[in-house]
């Protein structure tokens, strides 16, 4: 049953990911890298993505 419940929220995290991704104003090409990152490593894509994303872009100082 908890492998379960994480896979779900895998795919929550990763289908709001995706989302933000397709919706922000990025470049095509950009948005096409981190969307194939995403599906193809899950749960690290999500977490790169999360660092390194658009707002951690502009965190940076």
């Amino acid at each position: 049953m908890e492998y379960g419940l994480f896979g779900l929220i895998v795919l929550i995290a990763d289908l709001y990911a995706i989302y933000q991704v397709l919706t922000s104003g990025s470049s095509t090409g950009s948005k096409v890298v981190w969307t194939l990152a995403i599906l193809i490593l899950p749960v690290l894509g999500f977490i790169v993505w999360l660092v390194a994303g658009p707002r951690g872009a502009s965190v940076r100082v």
